[in-house]
């Protein structure tokens, strides 16, 4: 699992650099927050992984509401002149900090039942 991943990652970013795409600066607020509900949507996944409770459908549909609801927030945000893109910020920063802690702790709780094994 974790090989497809990291082959997926360096297909993306080789791809990433060799078409060189650019997007006008005005719709950077709105990738940049889809881009942040699309990690947190990831970080879930591997955490749910870890825990044995991993969906691919649970991931699928999260991982796109999510990212459409962060993209809609910052539009209506910027629509009536409000900076909603901050509640993304928030909720999905503080889902991607807690997610990362619990999948680092399963991992380090992993290591050392290894470690005890031997």
């Amino acid at each position: 699992m974790i090989i497809i991943i990291a082959i997926g990652l360096i297909i993306g970013i080789c791809i990433g650099f060799a078409f060189n795409i650019t997007f006008p600066s005005v719709y950077s607020f709105y990738i940049t927050m889809a881009l942040l509900a699309a990690l947190d949507s990831v970080i879930g996944a591997a955490r749910a992984h870890m825990e044995e409770k991993y969906d691919s459908l649970v991931f699928g549909t999260g991982f796109i509401c999510n990212a459409l609801l962060a993209a809609l927030l910052t539009w209506m945000g910027d629509k009536l002149g409000i900076p909603l893109y901050y509640a993304a910020i928030l909720v999905f920063g503080g889902r991607l900090f807690n997610n990362l802690a619990v999948v680092r702790r399963i991992a380090i709780d992993r290591y050392r039942e290894k470690q005890n094994e031997q």
